[in-house]
């Protein structure tokens, strides 16, 4: 605005003057965007986060939220950021992509306070996702039990993963990346590039499918991943569903099975950074399972959610991804386990969205990750 567009305050009765003021400050907290079936704003709920990585809501409707420098934060309903952070946090190796990564509430949280967090921990030979569970006492962490420790570390800083899901039967799934060495991801004495199931507590389900084979890790789910940055269950079938980091093309959703081969680095949609040239094999190998749904070029996704709120009939059942890359969220349409339709919502209004979640109210939260980072709510806007 110029200070031709200005009002002449000194002209203006006080109450004038007051309204002026809230509508410029509702204006820049809040924008509103069309998609084809839903109008709706998007609302600066909380501002001052670094780098948020991971959002979680307690039962009493507060949000955990975690900051990739190695904080985490208490934030209210309303939206207020507790301006102390979480002590008992373990230590974190913040370097590039790593650091603290997601936070997640047990399903029976109201019983056991149990909450986890994941985050890239030190150890012989570098650094490793590791998953640390403890209850909240006021602004504290106590009982904190180290559950999970990927094997082997190693000394890169990026692709640590990781999203932490609850499958409602007692079981953790744990998402992780290759560390940037691909040949990982096809190893099965070899955490790195795989799905980690196990009890809430870190013991290893019986039925895993490489339980009792000799030199495979017991914890491992599946192979075959790159960089994993989101994952949901199915409201419906239960079942996991997650998107990875393709290189330069071939990002990609996949439903999550027992034992399954995901394929990188043999196959894969993207291509290599500098030359261009194909990876692997091809696209598709026998035994080797492809994406119901892929990005290229590149979207960077991060964050996912089904949608099964109340507030916005028009996109229930709707799959939503954040990006990083192009700042935008992305609206897909299932039918059944079919990827139908997409819609790229917000065009880069926003920022980086790191993560998409569904609040108890109904409404969808994105944390947008910056130095200056925030969390947005959006909101119906009521009208054709």
């Amino acid at each position: 605005m110029t200070d031709s567009a200005l009002p002449n305050f000194r002209r203006l009765p006080p109450w004038a003057v007051l309204l002026w003021a809230l509508l410029c400050c509702a204006g820049a907290a809040a924008q509103e965007f069309s998609s084809q079936v839903q109008r709706f704003r998007a609302v600066s709920l909380t501002e001052g986060l670094e780098n948020p990585w991971g959002l979680a809501f307690l039962p009493d409707g507060r949000m955990l939220v975690s900051e990739r420098p190695g904080r985490l934060r208490l934030v209210a309903a309303d939206g207020r950021l507790d301006p102390q952070p979480i002590d008992g946090v373990p230590p974190v190796v913040a370097v590039n992509q790593g650091g603290l990564l997601d936070v997640a509430v047990h399903p029976d949280y109201a019983r056991n306070g149990w909450i986890y967090l994941s985050y890239s921990g030190a150890g012989p030979g570098g650094s490793g996702t590791e998953v640390l569970r403890a209850r909240l006492d006021g602004h504290a962490l106590r009982e904190a039990q180290v559950i999970f420790r990927m094997q082997p570390k190693s000394s890169a800083n990026h692709h640590f993963g990781s999203r932490l899901v609850f499958n409602g039967k007692g079981h953790l799934y744990i998402t992780l990346g290759e560390r940037g060495d691909m040949e990982r991801a096809q190893r099965l004495d070899d955490h790195a590039g795989s799905v980690i199931r196990v009890h809430d507590d870190g013991r290893v389900p019986d039925d895993n499918p490489w339980v009792g084979r000799p030199g495979a890790r017991p914890e491992k789910f599946s192979l075959g991943h790159r960089n994993i940055q989101g994952a949901a269950l199915h409201p419906q079938s239960g079942e996991l569903w997650a998107h990875e980091h393709g290189p330069q093309g071939g990002d990609e959703i996949n439903i999550v099975r027992a034992g399954r081969n995901y394929g990188w680095p043999v196959i894969t949609y993207g291509r290599n950074y500098i030359t261009g040239t194909a990876i692997g094999e091809g696209t598709a190998r026998p035994g080797m399972e492809q994406p119901l749904w892929q990005w290229t070029p590149s979207i960077a996704p991060s964050g996912m959610a089904f949608y099964t709120g109340q507030r916005f009939p028009a996109w229930r059942g709707n799959l939503f991804v954040g990006a990083l890359r192009g700042q935008m969220l992305v609206r897909l349409t299932l039918d059944g386990d079919r990827v139908v339709a997409e819609e790229r919502l917000v065009d880069g209004r926003l920022g980086r969205i790191r993560d998409v979640r569904v609040g108890p109210d109904g409404l969808l939260y994105l944390l947008i990750d910056s130095n200056r980072g925030r969390i947005v709510r959006l909101e119906p806007v009521p009208g054709p």
